[in-house]
């Protein structure tokens, strides 16, 4: 099948609620996820998916027909991922449920909130408690992205716009010579590395990881 042809796929994928607020801004545009395989050197060469690529190179492309491409678990360009975020079932009538964001609490009441038909619920969903991202169903999810790019990289090799892309707030000189002072090139990308850690623990950030890069455009927000 060629890609033209190509059947266009969807996946969750958890965001925390800094991170949603950061996509509603249009802030954030590219997400990184550690590679569940790790890549291993072998001599010369970086091994990964029976794929192998030369030790200095840094970015390697997921494009169409490429193993990595081919064995990237969000999917490929032109593939949706559908946020996963906390929620509630606020209330409910015997036609629509009100849902509530927990990523929009700071927000009006109508920025906070999605309404949508009982028949779309596949399931009870209970009042009033917090229902987990890992746990929201496809019908509750409010965001849907379009992976418009795919690559693979090494987690400290982040650029300052890259990690601008991925929500952090802009560079300045005074904080980045504070970050410096820190071992962080800059502010970006200092803010990244603790958002970073505070995901995924101590240490996190030392150990570089290979980390899949998916950018994405929000292809819709549901009201």
């Amino acid at each position: 099948m060629s890609d033209k042809n190509k059947a266009t796929k969807e996946r969750g994928v958890i965001f925390n609620a800094e991170m949603v607020r950061a996509i509603l801004a249009g802030r954030k545009t590219q997400t990184r996820r550690v590679m569940k395989v790790q890549p291993v050197l072998c001599g010369r060469f970086y091994e990964v998916y029976g794929t192998e690529w030369n030790e200095g190179v840094k970015f390697v492309p997921a494009i169409p027909g490429h193993n990595l491409s081919a064995n990237c678990p969000f999917g490929s360009v032109g593939d949706r991922l559908w946020v996963r975020e906390t929620f509630k079932v606020h209330s409910r009538t015997n036609d629509v449920a009100t849902l509530v964001y927990q990523a929009s609490e700071r927000s009006s009441w109508l920025g906070q909130t999605r309404r949508i038909p009982i028949a779309a619920c596949k399931k009870p969903v209970s009042l009033e408690s917090w229902t987990p991202s890992i746990h929201m169903p496809r019908w509750a999810s409010r965001i849907t992205l379009e992976i418009i790019g795919i690559r693979v990289e090494r987690l400290n090799d982040i650029s300052q716009k890259d990690a601008q892309e991925e929500g952090m707030p802009p560079s300045h000189p005074s904080i980045d010579a504070v970050s410096r002072g820190l071992g962080y090139p800059d502010f970006p990308r200092s803010a990244f590395a603790q958002l970073w850690q505070s995901i995924y623990g101590a240490g996190s950030w030392l150990s570089n990881p290979w980390v899949w890069v998916l950018e994405f455009r929000v292809l819709g927000r549901a009201l």
